[in-house]
């Protein structure tokens, strides 16, 4: 009898464990026990997963006994403390959380891109990169494994539910508050109509408005997560001395973050080409016809899986670069698709060992 790996969720009662339970309902059932994990104050909660309900159990040390692989969708610092705990239980530990993406001993993995980077693991831990990273990384990689990247400038356009459950919330009181008015029209007056309280966990008015910040303060004025994206896409791709630029906006969409992308490359591209090779890569979907209307935007690629690029164009000044535009679900690929990949990576390997 074949034996099934035991998978932990932990996490499980999130935005992102909601996506990731349906992943798992949906794809091919490698799993045996699948064992839901959360904080004691959900321990008791029942979920369904692959049409059964399952008990959350409370995040704790026997919470792993008996689990070969364990999925973390949790903050950084749970991820920190409780992803040892689960190693020296005897799992592989896959972390959707930014502990562990920029440490060398822990590969970054975008399966589509890297996916031999999974099984060379010295900690027993595999990062899944930050949502924004995710929905550039399988087009760009394709692009750069054709083409030779050598210079990336991005504008982030992120959607709320990248900033969790909280600022969903606030932008859809935001937008229930200024609906049928007439703000907008006058300086700050979408800020004097909300209170801090509205704001949510936002810097600024999300309704009506784009917000030139995301992340954490960082030195010389850049934030975390544009250096995050810097930082994790020079490591995925195996380019330390990579030149990246980005710029991370937060926009009023609810769910799915999109990219505008200058890159330049070694060799000379052509639109024809990156068509052939988008069109034909995993986990991309190239639609590009603007012409017919067609391109991807967050309304029409929200609940899928791929990453969406249209608008490719040559640079009108560099035969070398391209311009893109890039769409992805950030709950789905961008978080919990992209770790059950990795996870379903260390299974079959673990399959095939043993």
């Amino acid at each position: 009898m074949i034996h099934k790996p035991t998978l932990a969720v932990v996490g499980a009662t999130g935005a992102v464990g909601a996506v990731m339970l349906q992943i798992l309902s949906q794809h091919a059932d490698i799993w045996g026990e699948i064992r839901l994990v959360a904080s004691p104050r959900s321990a008791g909660r029942k979920l369904a997963v692959r049409g059964e309900e399952c008990e959350v159990v409370a995040l704790g040390e026997d919470a792993f006994d008996g689990v070969d692989v364990a999925l973390f969708l949790v903050p950084g610092e749970v991820s920190g403390q409780w992803a040892p705990v689960a190693v020296a239980k005897g799992a592989v530990v896959v972390d959707s959380s930014p502990a562990f993406r920029l440490d060398p001993d822990v590969p970054l993995v975008v399966p589509e891109v890297n996916p031999h980077a999974v099984r060379v693991r010295p900690r027993g831990i595999v990062a899944s990169p930050h949502d924004t990273t995710l929905t550039l990384l399988p087009a760009l990689g394709a692009l750069h494994a054709e083409f030779g990247l050598r210079e990336l400038v991005v504008s982030s356009y992120q959607a709320a539910s990248g900033a969790g459950r909280d600022a969903v919330a606030a932008l859809r009181t935001q937008l229930s508050m200024v609906a049928g008015t007439e703000l907008g029209a006058g300086p700050g007056d979408v800020r004097r109509a909300l209170s801090d309280e509205d704001l949510g966990p936002l810097p600024a008015p999300l309704a009506l408005n784009v917000v030139p910040w995301s992340g954490t303060p960082e030195e010389g004025g850049w934030s975390s997560e544009e250096l995050g994206l810097r930082a994790e896409t020079r490591k995925i791709l195996g380019l330390s001395g990579l030149r990246v630029t980005a710029t991370c906006v937060r926009v009023p969409v609810i769910t799915t973050h999109s990219l505008s992308v200058h890159a330049r490359f070694e060799h000379e591209v052509t639109v024809e080409r990156a068509h052939e090779i988008l069109a034909t890569s995993p986990g991309v979907v190239l639609y590009d016809d603007p012409g017919a209307g067609d391109f991807p935007t967050p309304a029409d690629v929200v609940g899928t899986d791929p990453t969406w690029v249209g608008r490719v164009r040559r640079s009108p000044d560099d035969p070398c670069a391209l311009e893109l535009f890039v769409c992805g679900d950030n709950l789905r690929k961008g978080a919990a698709l992209n770790s059950v990949q990795i996870a379903e990576a260390v299974a079959a390997e673990r399959a095939a060992a043993g």
